[in-house]
Parts: structure tokens; C-alpha cells; sequence
């Protein structure tokens, strides 16, 4: 259970927020029911998350591997169950899924996966990224999706920060 109450979806403050994350999203998910606890916050985030998600040009199946590498290494299980649906329908096979943990020892990434592999690692676990780390990834991007690539995962580390620091899981009760 989540560490504090979810937002009333029906309050007048977050109604019209309510109606853009339905629209957007399909409904409101866990997340956005906690966000918008505060809706300045709610509000940017959606932006945020919209622009890196909808808007970018970085190949979804990239954006999916990045979050799923992401989700285990900060032990996010919300982040992954919402992600591995969009993981598979964006390209990325089970079997690619299921080796995700020990990707450096998998045959099944590419060298432009693996380098975007390390990048995530090296983002995720040590903020700052070595020379050869960065000299690996920057050959297979040019600058614009270097630049998403590297807000994708700054973003996601964000993300699972959040839901981990207020245990906001997939079971817990959802709101209307």
C-alpha cells in the first residue's frame, strides 16, 4: 500500500486534469493518482512525460528497453508491470525481456542495444558516465536522439524514484 493516500479524482482541483490523463492515457493510473496530490505537479509531469514518451524520435523499442533496464536495476516493479506490455508491443521479444538482469552476458541485444545498455547502467547506477561509456553510445545516435536517449533515462530514474520512495504498487486500490 502506498505510503500516502491517493488524490480524490473527483475534487474540482483535478478534474480537468483527470479528463486529459483519461484522454491521453486511457485512465489514470497509479502514478497520476498520486501526482495529483499535487496538481502544478501533476500537470508538469504529464508534459514531461507526454514529451518523452509520444513525442520523441527515439525508436520505441530503445525507449521500452531503456525503462525495463531501468526498473530493474532501481527495483521498480510498478515501473515494470506497466512497461512490459509496451516493451513487447514495441518490438522487444520475451526472450529479450527475460535477459534484461545479465544483459552483458545475452547474445540477444546488438551492439547499438548493448552500448545503450551501458549508457542506461552507468546513467542509472553512477550518474556520471565514463569517457568510453559515452564514446560507445555516441557513434550509433545523432545529437537530437543522444539528447532523448539521455532525458528517457534521467526521466526514468524519476520516475521509479518516486513510485519506490512512496510504494506505490500495482495491487493497491485504484480510485474512478
Amino acid at each position: 500500500m502506498a505510503r500516502l493516500p491517493y488524490a480524490d479524482l473527483t475534487h474540482p482541483e483535478v478534474s480537468p486534469l483527470v479528463e486529459q490523463i483519461v484522454a491521453e492515457r486511457g485512465s489514470v493510473l497509479h502514478l497520476y493518482q498520486m501526482l495529483l496530490q499535487s496538481p502544478p505537479v501533476a500537470r508538469g509531469w504529464l508534459s514531461h512525460l507526454t514529451g518523452i514518451r509520444h513525442h520523441s524520435s527515439l525508436p520505441g523499442d530503445l525507449r521500452e528497453m531503456v525503462i525495463m533496464r531501468i526498473a530493474i536495476l532501481n527495483r521498480a516493479p510498478y515501473e515494470a508491470d506497466q512497461h512490459a506490455p509496451i516493451a513487447l508491443k514495441e518490438g522487444m521479444t520475451q526472450e529479450q525481456l527475460d535477459a534484461l538482469p545479465e544483459w552483458e552476458s545475452s547474445s540477444l541485444f546488438s551492439d547499438k542495444e548493448r552500448a545503450v545498455l551501458a549508457y542506461t547502467d552507468a546513467m542509472t547506477r553512477d550518474v556520471q558516465v565514463a569517457d568510453d561509456i559515452f564514446n560507445s553510445v555516441k557513434p550509433h545516435f545523432e545529437p537530437r536522439h543522444l539528447v532523448e536517449l539521455t532525458a528517457t533515462i534521467a526521466t526514468y530514474n524519476m520516475v521509479s524514484r518516486f513510485l519506490e520512495a512512496l510504494q506505490i504498487h500495482s495491487d493497491d486500490e485504484r480510485k474512478s
